[in-house]
């Protein structure tokens, strides 16, 4: 079982101020002040297309027809609840970041628009899958990366000698996948002993529950080539459970140097860096057992390295019940403070953690809101 796959409740969020903002940020910075000024009593209100044109527009998507404003006279007590009731179910910090259990089940239902077929000089990926005793979860895990038909990948699945069916699971795939099975000394070092086995322009790792979505690779493969300048990716999330539906989603706001620091909000199944990250910083640093992703990405941060969150979802990130042990809390509450420790100078507490971050927050807020006012209208 792996800690990267439940230190959520643990690494709580980061940052305190807002860096220098887009003319698309101060966008939705714009609307959610309005949307603070309706919730305080104001009675008029933009009608609700002039809303869904802001966050389009914000979102970069297409303008849709019509006017470009156009007001209610007055709204009615009605409405108005009704309008609060829809801005607190998704302006309410559990909805969004760090929540995972956010919606009943639903069928898994996303589309990453693809760049167009492979390049002849497609760049090489290194996947690893570190794995111990995962046997319910592996395949689809495994499918998920094979099945993207990347040209040029290089994937393993380092499996430190499970128990349980996870080893026949791997045989059956034949040469169709490259595995190894023995001892190791947990995830971390799985991680990095994977990565002594394959080499690539582009690395990753993928935990045994985790998923890629269709047309991922050519997504990151693509933005790497678009932006020449960028060392590190990263997207939204969705969350599955244990059957693979869809029971949430945390849609980000661009990348913050400074809420990094404070806490790891970054999606790791999501995480893509460059070969030269791993030439400067590599490998992982197995001291840690559950905290090594974050350690990693602090180091990316002090050597200058560049981040770029994507705005569409790479992977998914399952939740399960195997995932919540006293145990691994309190290892992982002492990981994430030594490294609050060496990057900050102080441990803080969590009053001090959320305040530095709720600016970090208030952004993702409108992002997470804007995301699902778009669904909204995409199924009418």
């Amino acid at each position: 079982m792996d800690y990267a796959d439940s230190r959520w409740h643990i690494l709580l969020i980061g940052p305190g101020t807002i860096t220098a903002m887009s003319d698309r940020e101060k966008q939705l910075e714009s609307l959610n002040d309005r949307l603070d000024r309706f919730e305080a009593g104001i009675d008029r209100l933009v009608c609700h297309d002039v809303l869904e044109r802001a966050v389009v527009a914000a979102l970069g998507g297409p303008l849709p027809p019509g006017p470009a404003k156009r007001r209610w006279p007055i709204m009615s007590k009605l409405g108005a609840v009704r309008i609060r009731a829809f801005l607190r179910s998704y302006l309410k910090p559990p909805r969004g970041l760090f929540s995972l259990r956010q919606y009943p089940p639903r069928p898994l239902s996303v589309t990453i628009s693809r760049p167009g077929p492979p390049r002849l000089d497609a760049p090489r990926f290194a996947i690893v899958t570190p794995s111990f005793n995962q046997a319910r979860f592996v395949r689809a895990t495994v499918d998920s990366v094979l099945s993207q038909n990347y040209p040029n990948l290089a994937y393993v699945v380092q499996d430190g000698d499970s128990t349980d069916e996870t080893k026949d699971l791997l045989g059956a795939y034949g040469d169709q996948l490259s595995w190894t099975s023995a001892p190791d000394g947990g995830q971390t070092a799985a991680i990095n002993a994977g990565f002594g086995t394959v080499s690539g322009d582009i690395m990753a790792y993928l935990n045994s529950d985790d998923l890629l979505l269709p047309g991922s690779l050519e997504a990151v493969a693509d933005a790497f080539a678009r932006h020449p300048d960028v060392d590190i990716i990263y997207s939204h999330r969705i969350i599955i459970d244990d059957a693979g539906h869809e029971i949430g989603r945390w849609v980000l706001p661009p990348h913050d140097r400074q809420a990094i620091g404070w806490a790891d909000y970054l999606p790791q199944e999501t995480m893509f860096w460059r070969r030269r990250v791993w030439d400067a910083i590599g490998p992982f640093d197995e001291s840690f057992r559950y905290a090594m992703d974050w350690d990693f990405i602090l180091r990316a941060e002090r050597a200058g390295f560049q981040f770029k969150r994507l705005p569409l979802f790479l992977g998914c990130f399952r939740v399960h019940e195997t995932q919540k042990t006293t145990a691994i809390n309190e290892v992982g509450m002492m990981e994430t403070a030594r490294l609050r420790q060496a990057h900050l100078g102080f441990v803080p507490n969590q009053a001090e953690v959320e305040k530095a971050i709720a600016a970090y927050i208030r952004r993702h807020k409108i992002f997470h809101l804007a995301h699902h006012v778009r669904r909204s209208f995409a199924k009418v």
